[in-house]
């Protein structure tokens, strides 16, 4: 699994036109599913990322969470996240899970940031997104490989 977290003031998913997903300040996550990645997994990298402490407190330190600000999420899958240019030109995605297991745990990952979130917007699965963001800071944190 890998999550690309971006740190925003704010950010949106638009589909043909039309924004399907937006909000404040907060996160604006892109989610790539790898191939062997489980509910176990996706429960990993959730709690990790609402337990980042990236946000700035009174003094300019990062020691605040996403709950501490009563931060928003957006969340984005992007099985891209899984290209490998290692060889040719050409990226291969053979690491990256397939579409109805992805999109499976996708789902998983919304309705178990829903528990805790109180805003938390999308993106539509396995659709040609536009995404908007102000990157605050720029802040932006990778993680894979937990």
């Amino acid at each position: 699994m890998r999550f690309v977290i971006q740190r925003v003031t704010s950010a949106r998913v638009d589909i043909d036109g039309e924004t399907v997903g937006s909000i404040g300040k907060g996160y604006m996550v892109l989610i790539g599913v790898g191939k062997d990645d489980t509910e176990e997994t996706a429960d990993k990298y959730l709690s990790k990322m609402l337990k980042l402490r990236i946000f700035e407190d009174e003094n300019g330190k990062t020691n605040k969470s996403l709950a501490d600000v009563n931060g928003e999420l957006l969340l984005v899958s992007q099985f891209t996240l899984y290209a490998d240019c290692r060889h040719g030109n050409r990226p291969g995605f053979t690491n990256a899970g397939a579409p109805e297991m992805a999109e499976k745990l996708y789902d998983y990952i919304v309705s178990e940031a829903k528990k805790t979130v109180p805003v938390v917007e999308t993106g539509r699965f396995g659709a040609d997104m536009q995404v908007s963001l102000v990157n605050d800071g720029p802040f932006t944190i990778i993680l894979e490989d937990l």
